[in-house]
């Protein structure tokens, strides 16, 4: 049979424990005999007392019973779920990221879905990993660039007919470049139409000013991938070398080096661009701004202890004067 993980006797023991203080013995000297607590030589003897013959026979009333409590008068009635499952199944985003829309729990928002059989399934196993963090807001900087297509009329991946393809040919394409602080999460985002050596610098340089507006001191260093507008480009190198920063390159194939702005990609991607159905690429591009607020001042970040980015900058300007 299964046992609780801390159980201390098994059925035999049990049974000679409440056997011995039917002849007699008292709880105490019971509990001492068999090493538990008289508190559990208690509970033994008096679920023993009052059971049927039958269920002594049986040993039944010896079993461990299911922690599960009979009553919750705290659980969340039908209604009150609705809310949770709907905002669930529109956005497919996991509890920490729900709490801060549903506003409930994170543990009440998990309950709700693994009753309802909407918890996420079982990831496989993971690539070997070594997390890292660098010790202050702003010491380190990660840039990347991600291509998003521009489109005249919403598409296929929102209304499921390719009817409109030939309207969204050769659009183009808008190009995010990102800027993400390894200590807090803070994200500055750009939306250009190039990617190219003097975009990608001046962004970087936007991107330092704006920190220093938050209170942060510049960078000691700035992660890219081996792309080559960061590794031949004497006006990147002279950005980073105006603010006395170094720039780190991550090696070939491991991207999971740069993996904070690869991940806040991915919540762009998930959270703003393919979230909603733009009616087209204008639209999108003019909630970014809206988006990025909300991520930096209100979203819970799961590495954060579920707080949003800008709790981590304790000195932001204007706060303590």
């Amino acid at each position: 049979m299964d046992f609780h993980a801390n159980h201390k006797l098994g059925l035999p023991q049990r049974h000679a424990l409440c056997l011995a203080i039917a002849d007699g013995m008292t709880l105490k000297a019971a509990a001492a005999a068999f090493s538990v607590a008289p508190a559990t030589a208690h509970r033994w003897w008096h679920r023993f007392r009052v059971a049927s013959l039958e269920e002594r026979r049986s040993l039944s009333c010896l079993r461990d019973r299911s922690s599960r409590p009979q009553r919750s008068p705290r659980r969340l009635s039908a209604a009150e779920e609705q809310p949770i499952l709907r905002a669930r199944r529109e956005t497919g985003l996991g509890p920490g990221r729900l709490a801060g829309i549903v506003r409930r729990a994170r543990s009440t928002i998990w309950k709700v879905l693994r009753r309802h059989g909407l918890s996420r399934r079982p990831r496989g196993e993971r690539q070997s990993y070594r997390r890292y963090e660098w010790s202050r807001p702003g010491a380190l900087l990660h840039l990347d660039v991600k291509r998003l297509a521009r489109f005249e009329v919403a598409g296929h991946r929102a209304t499921g007919s390719r009817h409109e393809k030939d309207r969204n040919r050769g659009v183009g394409y808008d190009f995010l470049h990102c800027v993400v602080d390894d200590n807090s999460r803070l994200a500055y985002v750009e939306l250009h139409p190039r990617e190219d050596q003097e975009t990608n610098a001046r962004t970087l340089e936007r991107a330092i000013a704006w920190f220093d507006e938050l209170g942060l001191p510049p960078p000691e260093a700035v992660m890219t991938d081996n792309h080559m507008i960061y590794r031949r480009s004497r006006r990147f190198a002279g950005v980073i070398a105006a603010v006395g920063a170094r720039h780190i390159r991550t090696p070939s194939y491991t991207p999971r080096w740069n993996g904070k702005v690869e991940r806040f990609i991915q919540t762009l991607q998930n959270e703003w661009a393919y979230a909603h159905r733009w009616e087209n690429s204008r639209q999108r591009a003019r909630a970014l701004s809206s988006f990025l607020r909300y991520y930096n001042r209100r979203r819970p970040h799961s590495s954060l202890g579920d707080r949003p980015p800008v709790s981590r900058v304790h000195n932001v300007r204007g706060q303590d004067s």
